[in-house]
């Protein structure tokens, strides 16, 4: 378990601090204790469905106070590193409104016809079907374009196991039929994430911790910028899939619960009710 006190702490939300509509254990009383001692709390979020404002409103109703700022998901880190890397460029989103609506909102022009289009961005988009991959395709297959992604996620957890296919479908789809790479992802483990978070908070790695509940994005992520990493198993990991793991992409913890980022003497001390954990210490890695 952790024996230190970090200056930021870094949360993925559904499997880490929610999963589905319900908080998980232990999220509540260590958000509120955060506050209480000025620590920085960043949510991240690959999901690319919601905008920050229904974050916001989804945390407040489960009792979480947090403001605009505090929340960076693909669509917040997609819009700021189009809005950087390729400025008037014309883009093609295969996605569901918050992200429509935030690139018109960044001034980013937008199109479906493949004679104009620059960046094929392809997301999360529960109406995606054969005329959009045609699209792409067209735009694509001139070999003008590129094709960039809010996210690399294969599957969305639900609760009781079930789940529904994520943003990598749809990459993989253009991809097969097109033969060309993503070539950017603004998602977790992507740098381009890590980069706007970040210049949130004005820190360095080392000053915190990232938790979360996926090897392959949350701990990735915390691990390729050596910022100290907490795996929780609330969500996608489980100690299977950990020991499948090499050692280099190793967590810095594992944890069975979030509250458990808090060193154990302060929880005793704070009076917090504890229960049997299967949490580990990993080796400090990256401290």
């Amino acid at each position: 378990m952790p024996e230190r006190v970090y200056d930021a702490y870094l949360f993925d939300l559904d499997g880490t601090i929610y999963l589905g509509e319900e908080l998980l254990p232990g999220a509540l009383q260590l958000l509120a204790h955060l506050r209480e001692t000025k620590r920085r709390v960043v949510f991240l979020s690959n999901n690319p469905t919601l905008d920050r404002a229904m974050y916001v409103s989804k945390l407040t109703k489960l009792g979480i106070q947090v403001a605009p700022e505090e929340v960076v998901n693909s669509v917040v880190s997609m819009v700021a590193w189009l809005s950087r890397e390729h400025p008037g460029k014309t883009v093609y989103p295969i996605a569901e409104q918050p992200l429509i609506t935030a690139l018109r909102d960044a001034g980013i022009p937008t199109s479906s016809n493949p004679d104009e289009i620059e960046i094929v961005l392809a997301s999360y988009d529960r109406g995606f079907d054969y005329s959009k991959l045609q699209i792409a395709f067209d735009a694509l297959w001139k070999r003008d374009a590129i094709l960039v992604a809010t996210n690399l996620d294969r599957y969305c957890p639900f609760p009781g196991g079930r789940g529904e296919p994520d943003a990598a479908a749809i990459v993989a789809a253009i991809e097969a039929c097109t033969g060309v790479p993503c070539v950017a992802n603004a998602g977790k483990p992507s740098v381009i994430m890590l980069e706007t978070v970040m210049a949130s908070l004005g820190l360095r790695p080392e000053q915190c911790l990232m938790t979360g509940d996926r090897l392959y994005t949350d701990v990735k992520m915390a691990v390729d910028a050596r910022m100290d990493s907490a795996l929780v198993l609330t969500g996608d990991a489980d100690l299977d899939s950990v020991a499948r793991t090499a050692a280099a992409d190793q967590p810095t913890y594992i944890l069975d619960r979030v509250d458990h980022v808090i060193p154990v003497a302060i929880r005793h001390e704070l009076g917090w009710s504890d229960v049997p954990s299967v949490s580990l210490a990993v080796g400090h890695r990256n401290a």
